[in-house]
């Protein structure tokens, strides 16, 4: 058998040992993080500064992109729906797919940007220039120390930043509809309460903690496995955005098939 037609195989192959040796290295960190909860006074004084960093700090980009993004959906539903069904089925498109869909996965895209890189930076820094290291002479856990408090900030504040960017977004729909697409309030909350479940709520928040978690954990095991100084600060960086929109990505499918 010629050579070329093994060569896919072997590519397959050699992708599925480095990316399962990836994710094992990956769970050994978070794994060590989870081990440093006992030890409160080590991780509890970094959580809220992290909280306001990645919390806080990202507040205005998501809604920034949820508020067109509630004026986008608003006037294409409109759009489709000419002439075919009624109008307030406006509110019904909005509140649906902002609350399921759409406010989870583009807040958390737009989150991997900004805080996934950021702390893939931040800690692939210091593992460059051997504050890290330094820590581990000093007997301090550096899973407990840099990655816990990033871990826990990154999982609490996602839902937060969620539900200000899925209200803002059907706000922005509401206003849209009224100003644009000759609906009054009573026609878009009519579309808006028609297929509303409260389990909505509890998955949109599903979404929120495992893509927080998600991205927070990525960025710091890209951070931790930095190496190469200037060039590979910015490559961590870079793969931390990549890799952790894919995995929202792989996590929005798999929570759709899951409990929808």
């Amino acid at each position: 058998m010629p050579i070329w037609v093994l060569r896919p195989f072997g590519w397959l192959g050699r992708t599925v040992i480095e990316t399962s040796a990836y994710v094992g290295r990956w769970g050994t960190l978070v794994w060590q993080a989870v081990r440093a909860l006992p030890q409160r006074g080590l991780w509890r004084p970094h959580v809220v500064p992290q909280m306001a960093r990645i919390g806080v700090e990202s507040v205005p980009i998501a809604l920034f992109i949820a508020l067109f993004t509630g004026i986008v959906l608003a006037l294409q539903a409109s759009y489709t729906f000419t002439g075919a069904v009624p109008a307030y089925f406006v509110g019904a498109l909005v509140g649906k797919t902002m609350i399921i869909e759409l406010g989870p996965v583009l807040t958390g895209l737009a989150l991997s940007g900004r805080v996934g890189a950021n702390i893939a930076a931040e800690l692939g820094t210091m593992r460059v220039t051997e504050q890290i290291d330094a820590l581990e002479t000093l007997g301090y856990d550096p899973a407990g120390y840099l990655v816990l408090p990033r871990l826990l900030a990154g999982t609490l504040m996602f839902p937060a930043v969620m539900f200000l960017a899925t209200a803002l977004g059907i706000v922005g729909g509401w206003v849209t509809s009224l100003a644009l697409l000759d609906l009054t309030t009573h026609e878009f909350v009519r579309g808006l309460r028609l297929f509303y479940e409260p389990f909505d709520i509890q998955f949109a928040l599903i979404k929120a903690f495992s893509f927080g978690a998600a991205i927070a954990s990525i960025g710091c095991f890209a951070g931790f496995t930095t190496g190469g100084g200037a060039e590979g600060v910015g490559k961590a960086a870079t793969r931390a955005v990549v890799v952790s929109s894919m995995v929202i990505l792989v996590l929005d499918a798999f929570w759709a098939a899951t409990l929808l």
